[in-house]
């Protein structure tokens, strides 16, 4: 390989890199007068089909992704010792690997940092809306790309290890780097889907903002114990990507591509330091898209929601408000707050309080003491980005005019009935600004099963938020429950009160 000068039309300049399986050399096109970059199949694995079609299936898919955020691959041919080789667009400002603060082992500026990670996060979302999963996300496998404008447009590349979902489900060989590498993808035989990229997703988040590759999953220390000062948003966010039960991490690459890019504007917002060098990638089509498309943000509920109407820097920097409750479930909530319903005279403290939506059809029992008010006369599925539509639901809480703010400690519960779409997914991208993450778990109860997940410390060191989506248990798709609960005293009711939640059909 050495004694060539040229592959086809391709005249060579030098060697940029080298792996495994293959040498990429740095071209230039004689006839378009462009610089390219070549990947030709190393000599020593010539006569091996399998790594020859692992090398080809890479070019394929490649060429699948057709994504400006994916390494375009322009050209496929066979040098004379007939070991093949692909034309890509070549990335002038190398991989994330040889910027020179992860080099020197120092983190970047945080802006940069949440940034770079986002678009990342922006091209594995485009891999997987082409049903590829790339196992492999890394500091040296996301290109830099110059663009005319003196942008710096970032790619991923490398898609040795890729594979298509539908084969994914059933791998049966470990794969991916240490350190950026789900637990599912170390284990033979597991099946992966694309939250095994939001996982290295988050490491690679990890490494730009602390400058130190995370530990093995599960062992993952806090982004803000390496990094002093950090905003505790910025941690949850990275460490739910780098969750080792993948049904706790964020859903898509895309709600966590969302969720970093709120929290750079915020960085921006209250003078986060550093320059970014990669300012484009997401252009006015990105910006545009709908809050509903944003897991993160599409919430009755949390604080994220808050975020969509308003910069932070508009906010006042402690308080944490969830307006949607009260604004988004207009439906619900509007009107004035009426007494609890069912009981003519106070109950004992210990004795539950049944309330039933206007409809008849939703019903939860819940502690006497959270009575206060009750709205009960649906809700409009539309605040998760679901059809929208007048559906059962009720709200009951000890006050509800606290219910939106984070800040403000109230005991209650919100249901909310949709006979359309996917709730789980919807409820299962919430994340609440504020609050810690406690972890989720499966939930079965009598007709309904589905997912809890927890969240403490929202307000103070008691306040507690539990949100759970629920299916029916005999299989069928509909009708779905979105159920949230508050408890601002550091309570243990969330569980008897899921289990006396009962849906008439």
């Amino acid at each position: 390989m050495h004694s060539l000068e040229r592959i086809g039309r391709y005249r060579l300049e030098r060697r940029l890199g080298s792996g495994a399986f293959a040498v990429v050399w740095l071209a230039h096109d004689d006839v378009l007068e462009a610089p390219v970059a070549i990947k030709v199949l190393a000599e020593n694995w010539a006569g091996r089909l399998d790594v020859r079609e692992r090398f080809l299936e890479e070019a394929r898919l490649l060429r699948r992704a057709g994504s400006s955020r994916i390494v375009q691959v322009y050209d496929i041919g066979e040098l004379p010792d007939g070991r093949p080789y692909f034309v890509m667009e070549y990335a002038d400002g190398g991989t994330l690997a040889d910027h020179p603060a992860l080099a020197a082992g120092t983190p970047l500026p945080l802006p940069e940092a949440l940034r770079l990670t986002a678009l990342a996060a922006r091209a594995a979302e485009a891999l997987h809306t082409a049903g590829i999963v790339h196992r492999d996300i890394k500091p040296s496998n996301v290109l830099r790309h110059s663009s005319p404008d003196g942008r710096v447009r970032l790619l991923l590349a490398d898609l040795g290890l890729a594979k298509s979902l539908a084969q994914a489900s059933g791998l049966t060989m470990a794969a991916g780097s240490e350190g950026y590498r789900p637990p599912e993808q170390a284990v033979p035989g597991a099946g992966i889907d694309a939250r095994a990229d939001v996982y290295g997703l988050g490491a690679l988040g990890h490494h730009l903002v602390t400058g130190t590759v995370p530990g093995p999953p599960g062992e993952v220390l806090r982004p803000d114990r390496l990094r002093p000062g950090l905003d505790p948003a910025v941690s949850r966010a990275l460490l739910r990507a780098l969750a080792p039960d993948r049904e706790d991490r964020w859903p898509t690459a895309l709600a966590f591509a969302r969720e970093l890019e709120r929290l750079t504007d915020g960085t921006e917002a209250t003078g986060g330091t550093g320059t970014a060098e990669a300012t484009g990638g997401t252009g006015a089509a990105d910006a545009a898209a709908p809050a509903h498309d944003s897991a993160p943000t599409a919430a009755p509920v949390p604080a994220s929601a808050s975020t969509v109407a308003a910069p932070l820097a508009a906010r006042r920097p402690r308080r944490l408000v969830l307006p949607a409750v009260l604004a988004a479930l207009a439906v619900v909530l509007g009107g004035t707050a009426a007494a609890v319903l069912l009981h003519r005279s106070p109950p004992a403290k210990d004795e539950g309080l049944r309330v039933t939506d206007s409809s008849g059809r939703v019903r939860v029992e819940v502690p006497a003491d959270w009575g206060g008010q009750v709205r009960a006369s649906g809700w409009d599925p539309a605040a998760l980005g679901l059809r929208a539509g007048k559906e059962p639901g009720l709200a009951v809480a000890d006050d509800l005019s606290r219910w939106q703010d984070l800040d403000t400690p109230v005991n209650g519960v919100f249901l909310g009935l949709s006979g359309h779409g996917d709730v789980a997914a919807r409820v299962g991208a919430l994340g609440h600004a504020g609050c810690h993450y406690e972890g989720g778990h499966a939930w079965a109860g009598g007709d309904w099963h589905g997912r809890v997940r927890t969240w403490s410390g929202c307000p103070g060191e008691e306040g507690s938020l539990t949100e759970a989506a629920l299916t029916p248990a005999d299989g069928t798709a509909h009708p779905q429950l979105y159920v949230q609960i508050r408890e601002s005293d550091g309570g243990d009711e969330a569980d008897r009160v899921l289990d006396s939640v009962r849906v008439a059909s």
